[in-house]
């Protein structure tokens, strides 16, 4: 059985600069008209789940997320640029992503609370897109709830390839590892963001990685290890 590669991508794959959550803001103010007051906490979380809590906080009741994340992904593309200048890649995920995109027996994708459109921002912006099959990916927009879009996911890449995946999830925070298991899948921490290796640890991770630096020990991770070994 092949594997579904499910990558994260904030703090996991790259760092972006702020430069999302620098738009998130001005387009906020410019479809609601309100000042923005209170930033939430992002990592791990979807952006659909992120929008109700900013809508709620700010007391917006006349916009919709759809309305919202329209102007949110304008803005975004006039910025695009940006993340690459102010941003990075963490440490290792070039040669990792290489390693595995050489491996037939891997189907590499996004799962991430990111909007599709800004997921694609982020990634060609470091010239990462060619690694995975983003049509099969779970982003922000297909549910408030991340074991959702690991779900939506999965079932997108059996139904174009017509075959079973091995599901593998790679990320940052506690919430990556939560949805890999509410989905049986492998769940691969990286102690890349302000997640602690013990916490990751702690909610369940199968291995848990200090980064990517060490390309062997990152791909074995992700393409040997058995939930039941």
């Amino acid at each position: 059985m092949r594997r579904l590669v499910m990558w994260d991508i904030d703090y996991t794959l790259l760092r972006g600069g702020g430069v999302a959550a620098a738009a998130w803001k001005a387009a906020f103010t410019e479809v609601t008209g309100v000042a923005w007051r209170d930033t939430p906490i992002f990592g791990g979380r979807t952006d659909r789940d992120i929008c109700a809590e900013v809508f709620e906080v700010h007391g917006v009741t006349d916009c919709t997320p759809e309305r919202f994340f329209a102007r949110y992904v304008e803005v975004v593309q006039t910025v695009r640029h940006q993340f690459a200048e102010q941003g990075e890649l963490m440490p290792g995920v070039r040669a990792v992503l290489t390693r595995l995109s050489g491996d037939p027996g891997v189907v590499q994708t996004l799962v991430t609370g990111n909007v599709p459109e800004v997921a694609a921002a982020k990634v060609a912006a470091f010239g990462l897109e060619g690694s995975f099959d983003a049509e099969v990916g779970g982003y922000g927009t297909d549910d408030s709830v991340r074991a959702t879009l690991v779900r939506r996911s999965l079932d997108r890449a059996r139904a174009k390839y017509g075959e079973p995946f091995q599901p593998v999830v790679i990320g940052d925070t506690v919430y990556d590892v939560i949805a890999a298991l509410a989905n049986d899948a492998v769940a691969i921490g990286v102690a890349t963001g302000a997640t602690s290796a013990d916490d990751l640890a702690a909610a369940g991770a199968h291995v848990v990685l200090p980064d990517l630096s060490d390309a062997d020990a990152a791909v074995r991770a992700l393409t040997a290890y058995s939930e039941r070994a």
